[in-house]
């Protein structure tokens, strides 16, 4: 079972999942990095440029928080590019006794999510407001170009700006949030077509491909798990 709710840190979802037998959907691409605490361990997740399939026993409990795009490298002090499509222990980052004493913490709290997110509020850094922009430009469909003009950077400034705060370049960034919202469309019952022509693609043939290409599942799939009560919207809930 999957639950999210909107999170004290700035842009953030803080998010519970325990996993049932059988469920193995994939988590999908979406720009992020997540603090995960997992049966006492504390994990970090890099920013995903496939489908991830978790390999967890039935029963793993999980809580999380998912920062918003760009935000996740200032606090865990790494470009993101670094973590891209890995999972890493917090203990490969922060010194061993800190996340120690922090996952000791969290485990013992009544509610470890609860626990977990003020662990985050608490070294949360300010937000970059032009990787803020940056990132919103392109989830709102700017086009590469239009972006970088508007942040006064030049094309390659920009894709390095991307890989220190996203993990890729500003296209494949710019692809995976444009797939993000038709599939938040979708989970709200917009027709296939509707959402791939709002989200900004050329048509349903399009967002079809990208949803093979990123996600490595169909639509029809896709809209059938996000109306099952254990289906996982977004982020990056995993092992190590």
């Amino acid at each position: 079972m999957y639950r999210e709710r909107p999170s004290r840190v700035s842009g953030a979802v803080v998010w519970t999942r325990t996993v049932a037998g059988g469920d193995e959907r994939p988590v999908l691409p979406d720009g992020c990095m997540d603090l995960l605490w997992c049966e006492g361990r504390l994990l970090v997740a890099g920013p995903d440029t496939r489908a991830y399939v978790p390999d967890a026993a039935p029963g793993t409990r999980y809580a999380g928080i998912r920062f918003a795009p760009g935000a996740g490298p200032a606090l865990f002090g790494v470009p993101a590019h670094e973590l891209r499509d890995s999972r890493v222990a917090l203990d490969a980052l922060w010194a061993g006794p800190e996340v120690r004493a922090l996952a000791e913490r969290i485990t013992e709290a009544p509610d470890p999510a609860t626990a977990l997110e003020a662990a985050a509020l608490a070294r949360a850094p300010v937000p970059d407001p032009l990787t803020r922009a940056v990132a919103q430009r392109l989830a709102a469909g700017w086009s590469v170009t239009a972006t970088a003009a508007e942040a006064g950077l030049g094309a390659r400034q920009l894709h390095r700006r991307c890989l220190d705060a996203f993990g890729y370049g500003p296209k494949t960034l710019a692809r995976i949030l444009r797939l993000q919202r038709a599939l938040d469309l979708v989970r709200r019952g917009v027709p296939f077509a509707e959402a791939a022509l709002t989200a900004g693609c050329a048509d349903q043939a399009h967002l079809a491909r990208e949803m093979r290409a990123l996600a490595g599942m169909t639509l029809t799939d896709y809209a059938s798990a996000a109306n099952s009560e254990t289906s996982t919207p977004s982020g990056s809930w995993t092992t190590a």
